[in-house]
């Protein structure tokens, strides 16, 4: 009985459309070309390395993409077990008809001709959005760019700022800000118009939402133009900064992208934990990792400042769920996001879940969004989530709590769509 509750639950969850409120897809090139851009997800190549896979065999410069896949294969053996693998296998399913159990080195030359074959289809990104129950995605945009090329409509900017924050100290990164919002920035009133102006011209193209990731130790607080202006004229002028004086801008900045936030009510999604380049050796994206000094007291004085302001959050273990699940149980700002990064597979989501589902005003939970880099991934990942999702409405809310079939589905509509929609004005 619980199964096939669990089923019909699961069955009106996989036929919602939905929309991705989180990915790093290139608009311009969104679907894939070959399954190399599939395998290439750095999933796969940090866990292949993981496994024993020399960097160098993954990273080859000018590597031919069919070589880099034959390469990759020689290590799936040992990651059969993953979920992600399993996301791999729903996408040569679902997408090019694959019907073996695993992808080995006697068949994945004839998986990646056939799957070659699909994507060179002229409408294969249309039919990756229809097959996968995708009305529009949230995209990652660097602060510099024009968003032109593209449906917006379909595709929705957010302004990702963590350039913005952290590497402003980097002649480059003040050139390129210069040059997009043509503002002559040399102190802290016109580094604020210039903030302005990216604002500005993001909202003007649809955007919906800013967004950064952060490290454990950054504790945003107020800073004052009168206390920053000094050192900001200095580090426009080319004088390097020490460690303080960089901190002290990096507060700034952050600060007057949640006071624009207010200005043009778009929620500001926080991304907290993580630590940049932990394993240096790794392959590409494979070299950041979390740690537990991560706490959201350092973010209370945000909180608190911004009550207009909605924090959607993202953190990346249990132990920050529960602490999460705290704050928006109190803050009406704080709003949980997703099941991010190192939480992303089902054991972590199916207790993350739960505790949210049981402790959280229903209207303030984001379910998942996929992450993805390419559009076929949104598949396997929601499906992940939805099956965990059917899960425990089923048994947390449909047998233990009496609850309706119906109700409970109502409640599974509203975290996967209804309050992407309500939050994000979209």
């Amino acid at each position: 009985m619980t199964e096939q509750l669990n089923k019909r639950i699961f069955d009106e969850l996989e036929s919602l459309v939905l929309i991705d409120p989180h990915t790093h897809i290139n608009p311009h090139s969104a679907a894939s070309t070959t399954l190399a851009d599939i395998m290439g997800y750095h999933y796969y190549t940090e866990l292949a390395h993981s496994a024993g896979l020399a960097k160098e065999s993954i990273e080859e410069p000018g590597i031919d993409p069919k070589e880099k896949v034959g390469r990759l294969v020689t290590q799936l053996g040992d990651l059969d077990n993953t979920i992600q693998l399993s996301w791999l296998m729903d996408i040569c399913s679902e997408f090019f008809d694959f019907q073996d159990e695993t992808i080995t080195e006697s068949n994945w030359e004839y998986l990646y001709d056939t799957a070659a074959e699909k994507m060179a289809q002229s409408d294969w990104e249309q039919q990756v959005l229809k097959q996968s129950g995708l009305e529009r995605v949230f995209l990652t945009n660097d602060f510099d760019d024009p968003l032109e090329g593209f449906d917006t409509k379909l595709y929705i900017p957010c302004l990702r700022t963590d350039d913005l924050v952290f590497h402003l100290t980097k002649n480059e990164t003040r050139e390129r800000l210069g040059k997009a919002t043509q503002v002559d920035i040399g102190c802290a009133s016109t580094l604020r118009e210039a903030i302005g102006e990216l604002f500005e011209h993001f909202t003007s193209n649809g955007a919906r939402a800013c967004a950064i990731s952060l490290p454990p130790d950054f504790s945003p607080v107020s800073v004052t133009a009168d206390q920053v202006d000094s050192t900001v004229r200095s580090l426009f002028a080319g004088d390097d900064l020490n460690s303080e004086e960089s901190k002290l801008v990096s507060q700034f900045v952050f600060w007057t992208l949640a006071e624009y936030c207010g200005v043009y009510r778009l929620p500001f999604d926080l991304m907290i934990g993580v630590n940049r380049r932990v394993y240096e050796a790794g392959v590409y994206q494979g070299q950041d990792l979390y740690d537990k000094r991560t706490s959201l007291i350092q973010y209370k004085e945000l909180f608190n400042a911004f009550p207009k302001v909605t924090f959607p959050v993202s953190v990346l273990t249990s132990t920050s769920n529960q602490e999460l699940v705290s704050y928006s149980w109190i803050f009406p700002n704080v709003v949980i996001n997703g099941h991010w990064w190192y939480s992303n597979t089902p054991a972590f989501i199916t207790f993350d879940c739960k505790s949210r589902l049981e402790a959280v005003p229903k209207t303030k939970l984001i379910g998942y969004y996929s992450d993805m880099y390419k559009l076929e991934f949104a598949l396997p990942k929601f499906r992940m989530y939805r099956r965990v999702l059917a899960n425990v409405l089923a048994t947390d809310f449909v047998i233990n709590r009496n609850w309706s079939e119906q109700r409970a589905i109502e409640l599974g509509k509203l975290v996967l769509r209804g309050n992407v929609e309500t939050i994000f004005s979209c």
